[in-house]
């Protein structure tokens, strides 16, 4: 148990490096030196986990499409609008997260790797139809229609709201925006009772912390079992 432990932090050790370095300089001019030094590892235990540098970026594009942190809510719509806005929060923050958005827009990297995109629209697109099923949604929304649309804007509001003066507070940015495009989507009863703010997506990874806490009690327990 404690080897697998350690080879998992080993893991995410390496592939935090590689992310930094591809956010700071890009994916064509990170090298696997560089991994090595930021990583504080051997090459013996980089190429266990990664054998090649494009296996060090598909690691990170798998790792952007994540839902740490969120908790279980009434509405699943309310959990849809956690994901995006606790992600906003966390982008500017972790270098795996901006990194993968960095390879996304980057057309070499985009054309040897793909994007994390698709999966982002089929993990919104199932939440959306949990939803429609209670109720939530209303009933002539396409489901996965709007999981693109949603993808596709809340990437263009981080691509654009970046490069315009005065910087970026991605969190109200992407507030704004769902803020716009829920009652396209939720049902008359249940708009109300969601909330969109840039305080929430900063309640959520203050929360962090204790959610990791309690998923890692649950991991242990269920190992146990």
């Amino acid at each position: 148990m404690a080897q697998q432990e350690r080879a998992i932090r080993t893991r995410r050790v390496i592939l935090e490096a590689a992310a930094a370095i591809f956010d700071e300089r890009g994916y064509e001019s990170t090298t696997i030196a560089e991994v090595l030094e930021r990583a504080e590892v051997t090459k013996g235990a980089l190429y266990f986990h990664f054998p090649s540098k494009g296996d060090l970026a598909r690691g990170v594009l798998d790792a952007a499409v994540t839902t740490d942190g969120v908790r279980p809510q009434a509405l699943k719509l309310q959990e849809m609008i956690d994901i995006m806005l606790l992600l906003a929060y966390r982008l500017p923050r972790e270098p795996m997260l901006s990194a993968a958005l960095r390879m996304a827009i980057d057309l070499q990297s985009r054309r040897q790797f793909g994007t994390a995109w698709p999966d982002w629209i089929e993990l919104l697109t199932g939440i959306l139809r949990d939803a429609k099923s209670r109720g939530e949604v209303l009933p002539h929304v396409d489901e996965a229609e709007i999981a693109r649309m949603l993808v596709c804007t809340w990437t263009g509001v981080r691509v654009v709201s970046e490069g315009l003066p005065g910087g970026c507070d991605l969190p109200r940015e992407v507030a704004v925006l769902l803020q716009i495009l829920l009652p396209a989507v939720a049902t008359p009863t249940v708009l109300p009772r969601i909330e969109v703010s840039a305080a929430r997506a900063a309640h959520l990874y203050d929360d962090m912390p204790a959610w990791r806490a309690e998923s890692a009690r649950a991991e242990a327990v269920g190992l146990t079992h």
